[in-house]
C-alpha cells in the first residue's frame, strides 16, 4: 500500500478585505465613514479620548480598538500568559501582562489593571464584555483613581445585575415582569415552597447571573432539588454568589430585546430590537435585526418600556433590555438588563448604521447622545443577520472544544459582509476562556436577502483544527421555519430531526468518491512536485532512480492510497481505498484518473494546484477546492460541501485505548465534584463525576449499570480530555 506525507497544500489566510474606505450615500443624518472591516465611523462627531484601555480579550477587543484605531485613539491591551501571542496583542499599540490563563488570576485583577491604565497614562477603560464589564465595585475603583469606566454608573451595574432587584424597579416603572419568586429567603424549604406554587415547569436562575450560566429549566418537582444545587453551584463559580431566583416558564417564548443608550444628560433612545430566539444551552447562535413580524404598535411600545427602564436606573452608555415574548398570548415582559454592549450589538449597527462602540466613548467623554429617537426610527433600512462560530461539536450535544487552529479562511468583507474576531489562522481555542471563534455579520436589503446572504458567507468559511458550528447554523439558516420568521427559543429542541438529519447514502457516496478523487489527484501532485525537486537536484536528472513519476516498464501502475472517511464525531471513520493513476500533463495542469466507489473519475488540473485560484475539472464538473492538511488529516472544502480524511495510523503505532469498562471525561477539565467511592454499586445515568471547562459544567454518567473499582481524578484536579476518570466492574446480566 502506498501512503504520502504531504505539505501544507494551501498557505494561512489572512483576514481578507476587498472593501475600500468610503463614504455613504444615502444615509440618514450625517455622511457616516465606513471602514474596511464594515464599521460606520461618523466622522462629525467631536474628539473623546488619546488614549483608552482595553480590559479584556478576542473578538470584543480586537472589536473596540478597531474603532478606536479609525478614530485616532491610542490602545492598550492587557493579556494572560495563555494569550501572549493573541490576535488583541498584536493590534493594540501597547500590550501588558497581567497574570496567569485563568480569568481570576489575569482579566478579573481589577488592581493590577488600573495599575497598567496609571502607568501608560490611559483615560479610559472599555470593559467589553463579560469579566469586569458588570463589577460594579471595578467601576467605582476606577472613578476612585481617576479612571473613565466607559459603560453605565456603579449604581445602574448593582441595580440591575441583581435579577431579584431589577424586577423591583421595573415593576415600579410600570415595565411588565414574569410572574415568579425573587425574594432573599434563600432556604431550600422557602424555594421548594415558592417552586409549588409558580407550578412546573419554571425556570431557576442565578441572581446575579447571565450567558446562561446558572440557569435551569425545571419540569417536575422530582427534579428541582438537582437542578437547584447544580445552578447554585455553577453561579457561585462564575458570579461569586449562588442566590437564585424562579420564574414561571413560558412554554412558547421568543427572545426579543432592545439595544439602548443613554446619556449624562437624562436622555435615553432605543435603537430597534433583535431576536435571539435561536439558542442552544440557553446561549444565543443566530440574532437578527429586526424581528420578524415585529409590527409598528409593538415595537413602539416595547421600545418605550425599554428606554423606561434605562431611565429608572439612571442608565449611561449601551445597554441591552431583554424580553420574553410570549407566542401564545402576544405578551412581553422584562427579563434582565445587560448592562454592558452585547455580543450581538453589530446587527443593530447594520441596520442603523451607527457604530456603538464610538458613541459609547462619546458619551462616556460627556457629549450628548448624537441623535434622536425620530432620527433612528427615519434611518433603520434593511435586515441584519449574525452568526456565532463556536468551537463546539454540535453532533455530540454542542461539547467545548479545545485546540490550535491550523487553517482559518474567512469570507471576504464588504459593505454588506463583516467579521468580528480575535483568532487567526495558528491561533488556539483555550480551556480557560470562551470557545467563541468568530462572529459573521451580514446586511441584507430584506430577510430574504440577509438569509441568502449568511448561508453563501457560512458556506465560505473555512476552519481546521477544532470541531465548529458552521454546518449546524447553515441547516438553520436553510430551515424553512427559520426562513418563516418568528422561530421560538425551543427551535433547536423542536426540530432535531431536520437539523441533524441522516444523510442519504447515495448522496453520502457520490460526495465521498468526488472528494477522495480530488484528495488522490492531490497526493499524486504532492509526489510529483517533490519528484521533479529530487530531479532538479540530482546530478543524473535524467536517471529514473532520482524520480518519481510512478514509471513502470510496459506500463504504468496506479497508485493505492487508503483512506480513512470521517463523516462525524458520532461515527467510525470509514474505511476506503482509491487508486491513482497519473495520466499525463496536459494544457493548463496534470491529469489523475482516480478509481473511486466503483468508477474511474478523471480529474484535471486548470490552474495551478494549490493556489488561491485552484480549478480542478472533476469528470465534467468544476470544481474550485481549498485543502488543508492538520497532521495526519487532510480537510477537503468544495463546492457547498466539506469533507475529512485521514490516513490510517499503523496498529503498532497503537494510542490511547477506549475505555471499555470505564468513564472518560468528554474533554479536557478541572474536576469540580467526585459522586462516586470504590466499590460503590451505581445504575445507567447516575451521575459520577461533574467537570468544568469552557465555563460550563459537564457530568460524567454511567454508560450501564455496574461497580467502581477506582477513581483516577479527584476535586480541584485538572483532566486531560478522552482519558479514563473512572474504571469499574459492569454489572452481570
Amino acid at each position: 500500500m502506498w501512503r504520502l506525507r504531504w505539505q501544507q497544500l494551501a498557505a494561512a489566510s489572512r483576514f481578507p478585505s476587498s472593501h475600500a474606505r468610503r463614504f455613504l450615500s444615502g444615509a440618514t443624518g450625517p455622511p457616516q465613514f465606513q471602514t474596511e472591516c464594515g464599521l460606520y465611523v461618523d466622522k462629525s462627531l467631536p474628539a473623546t479620548f488619546s488614549k483608552i484601555l482595553i480590559a479584556n480579550r478576542g473578538e470584543i477587543a480586537c472589536r473596540v480598538m478597531r474603532t478606536a484605531k479609525a478614530l485616532g485613539v491610542k490602545t492598550v491591551a492587557v493579556f494572560s500568559d495563555a494569550d501572549a501571542h493573541a490576535e488583541h496583542v498584536r493590534m493594540a499599540d501597547e500590550a501588558y501582562r497581567i497574570g496567569e490563563p485563568p480569568a481570576a488570576q489575569s482579566y478579573l485583577l481589577s488592581d493590577k489593571i488600573l495599575e497598567v491604565a496609571k502607568l501608560t497614562g490611559s483615560e479610559a477603560i472599555h470593559p467589553g464584555y463579560g469579566f469586569l464589564s458588570e463589577n460594579e465595585k471595578f467601576a467605582e475603583a476606577c472613578a476612585a483613581h481617576g479612571v473613565k469606566f466607559i459603560g453605565p454608573p456603579s449604581s445602574a451595574i448593582r441595580d440591575m445585575g441583581s435579577k431579584s432587584a431589577s424586577k423591583i424597579i421595573m415593576t415600579n416603572a410600570n415595565v411588565p415582569v414574569v410572574p415568579g419568586y425573587h425574594g432573599e429567603d434563600q432556604s431550600e424549604a422557602k424555594l421548594v415552597e415558592e417552586a409549588k406554587k409558580i407550578g412546573y415547569p419554571l425556570m431557576i436562575k442565578a441572581v446575579l447571573g447571565g450567558g446562561g450560566k446558572g440557569m435551569r429549566i425545571v419540569r417536575s418537582h422530582d427534579e428541582f432539588l438537582d437542578m437547584l444545587d447544580s445552578a447554585k453551584r455553577e453561579s457561585m463559580k462564575s458570579f461569586k454568589d449562588d442566590n437564585v431566583l424562579l420564574e414561571r416558564y413560558i412554554t412558547r417564548p421568543r427572545h426579543i430585546e432592545f439595544q439602548v443608550f443613554a446619556d449624562q444628560h437624562g436622555d435615553a433612545v432605543h435603537l430597534f430590537e433583535r431576536d435571539c430566539s435561536v439558542q442552544r444551552r440557553h446561549q444565543k447562535i443566530l440574532e437578527e435585526a429586526p424581528a420578524p413580524g415585529m409590527s409598528h404598535e409593538l415595537r413602539q411600545k416595547m421600545g418605550q418600556s425599554a428606554v423606561d427602564a434605562a431611565k429608572a436606573v439612571g442608565y449611561e452608555g449601551a445597554g441591552t433590555v431583554e424580553f420574553i415574548f410570549d407566542a401564545e398570548t402576544d405578551e412581553y415582559f422584562f427579563m434582565e438588563m445587560n448592562t454592558r454592549l452585547q455580543v450581538e450589538h453589530p446587527v443593530s449597527e447594520m441596520i442603523t448604521r451607527r457604530d456603538l462602540v464610538q458613541w459609547q466613548l462619546h458619551v462616556a467623554k460627556g457629549f450628548p447622545l448624537p441623535t434622536n429617537q425620530e432620527a433612528i426610527n427615519d434611518s433603520v433600512a434593511g435586515h441584519a443577520l449574525e452568526a456565532r462560530i463556536y468551537a463546539e461539536d454540535p453532533d455530540n450535544g454542542f461539547l467545548p472544544a479545545v485546540g490550535k487552529l491550523h487553517h482559518v479562511k474567512y469570507p471576504l468583507v464588504d459593505g454588506n459582509t463583516r467579521v468580528e474576531t480575535g483568532i487567526q489562522t495558528g491561533d488556539e481555542v483555550s480551556i480557560f476562556y470562551d470557545p467563541m471563534i468568530a462572529k459573521l455579520i451580514v446586511l441584507g436589503r430584506d430577510r430574504a436577502d440577509a438569509l441568502a446572504k449568511c448561508d453563501t458567507a457560512l458556506q465560505e468559511l473555512q476552519i481546521v483544527g477544532c470541531p465548529t458550528n458552521i454546518k449546524f447554523l447553515r441547516k438553520c439558516v436553510q430551515h424553512p421555519d427559520f426562513i418563516k420568521g418568528g422561530v421560538e427559543t425551543g427551535f433547536i429542541e423542536q426540530n432535531m430531526d431536520d437539523l441533524f438529519p441522516k444523510e442519504d447514502p447515495e448522496e453520502s457516496a457520490q460526495k465521498a468518491a468526488v472528494a477522495s478523487a480530488i484528495v488522490g489527484y492531490a497526493l499524486v501532485e504532492d509526489a510529483l512536485v517533490k519528484g521533479e525537486k529530487s530531479s532538479k537536484a540530482s546530478a543524473d536528472s535524467n536517471s529514473p532512480w532520482s524520480q518519481r513519476t510512478h514509471m513502470r516498464v510496459n506500463s504504468p501502475v496506479p497508485s493505492r492510497i487508503d483512506l480513512l472517511l470521517k463523516a462525524s464525531s458520532k461515527d467510525e471513520p470509514t474505511p476506503m481505498t482509491i487508486e491513482a493513476l497519473y495520466a499525463g500533463d496536459q494544457k493548463g495542469g496534470r491529469t489523475v484518473v482516480v478509481a473511486s466507489g466503483g468508477r474511474d473519475i478523471t480529474v484535471k488540473g486548470l490552474h495551478p494546484f494549490g493556489s488561491e485560484n485552484m480549478m480542478l475539472m472533476v469528470d465534467d464538473v468544476l470544481y474550485k477546492p481549498d485543502i488543508a492538511a492538520n497532521g495526519n488529516e487532510m480537510h477537503l472544502f468544495f463546492g457547498d460541501q466539506s469533507v475529512c480524511f485521514e490516513l490510517p495510523t499503523a496498529n503498532f503505532l497503537g494510542g490511547d485505548a477506549e475505555a471499555g469498562n470505564g468513564c472518560v471525561a468528554p474533554m479536557a477539565g478541572k474536576v469540580v465534584k467526585v459522586l462516586a467511592e470504590k466499590g460503590q454499586a451505581f445504575a445507567k445515568g447516575d451521575q459520577l463525576i461533574i467537570l468544568e471547562a469552557m465555563k460550563m459544567e459537564h457530568v460524567v454518567k454511567a454508560p450501564r449499570d455496574g461497580t467502581v473499582k477506582d477513581i483516577f481524578c479527584g476535586e480541584g484536579d485538572f483532566v486531560e480530555g478522552k482519558k479514563m476518570v473512572i474504571s469499574f466492574d459492569p454489572l452481570e446480566e
